[in-house]
C-alpha cells in the first residue's frame, strides 16, 4: 500500500572547494563553498525524481564552487604577471 507521506526531507546542500598553489616562494590557498536550498515536498512515488534532481544540483554546486576557486587562482595569477611587467 502506497501512501502520499512524505518519505524523506532534504532541504539544503553544501559544498566546498579549495586549492593550494605556489608561486615562487610564496603560497596561496583559495576557497569558495555554498549552501543551497532545494524543494523537500516530494510523495514515495516520486522518490527517484527526488534523487535525480538532488543528483544533478548536487554536480551543479560542485562545479560552481569549483569555478569560482579556479578564477580566484586565474585572478591571481594575472595580477602577479601584470605586476612582474611593471
Amino acid at each position: 500500500m502506497t501512501t502520499d507521506k512524505l518519505a524523506f526531507s532534504t532541504k539544503e546542500i553544501s559544498a566546498s572547494s579549495r586549492a593550494s598553489i605556489k608561486v615562487g616562494d610564496s603560497f596561496y590557498t583559495f576557497e569558495a563553498s555554498e549552501t543551497r536550498t532545494v524543494n523537500d515536498q516530494y510523495l514515495p512515488s516520486e522518490l527517484n525524481e527526488k534523487q535525480e534532481m538532488l543528483e544533478k544540483e548536487r554536480a551543479a554546486l560542485f562545479d560552481t564552487v569549483n569555478a569560482q576557486v579556479d578564477n580566484q587562482i586565474a585572478e591571481l595569477l594575472e595580477y602577479l604577471r601584470n605586476k612582474r611587467k611593471n
